[in-house]
């Protein structure tokens, strides 16, 4: 995920605003620029970009039951289009942020996300090391994701449309 991050700030000049890496998904907050690269493109090329890494990894740790899980989980049509395994789901959700209040709304929650409900993957929301939060809460930079702080680009936030993605 970090490599991704860092391909698409790169190659389709995205700013990563917020995000949090979860177990089985990913919350991020991105400003898109209008260019040829729409939202969908770049995420279905990152989605095949870590499907292959992750079919990678788990051939080299000799995961053979997850391989064959994610193999089964392919369609005939897709099997006939070569491909070898279904990592992703064919859908994600993206919601276009117009408002102040919808924006914190979103960054609190994926920030609250490894602490809530059935995840409690740390204790303090703060410290969970996938996660803007200790950029936003503790002035901390993240390791590996070039963090564009929103309130030193949205002042206005009618005239930017970012896209966050759950």
């Amino acid at each position: 995920m970090y490599n991704w991050l860092q391909f698409i700030a790169n190659r389709y000049q995205v700013q990563t605003h917020a995000f949090v890496f979860m177990p089985n998904h990913v919350h991020i907050i991105i400003k898109l620029y209008e260019n040829e690269n729409g939202l969908n493109k770049i995420i279905s090329n990152g989605k095949r970009f870590l499907a292959y890494e992750l079919t990678k990894r788990l051939k080299a740790s000799c995961k053979t039951d997850l391989l064959e899980r994610l193999s089964a989980a392919c369609t005939e049509k897709e099997k006939a289009k070569g491909q070898k395994h279904k990592v992703f789901e064919l859908s994600f959700d993206a919601k276009p942020i117009f408002s102040t209040a919808f924006l914190h709304q979103k960054i609190d929650y994926i920030h609250h996300n490894p602490v809530m409900g059935k995840w409690s993957l740390c204790s303090d929301f703060t410290i969970y090391p996938h996660s803007s939060a200790a950029f936003y809460h503790l002035s901390k930079p993240h390791e590996y994701v070039a963090i564009a702080d929103y309130r030193d680009f949205w002042t206005d936030i009618n005239q930017i449309k970012p896209v966050s993605l759950f």
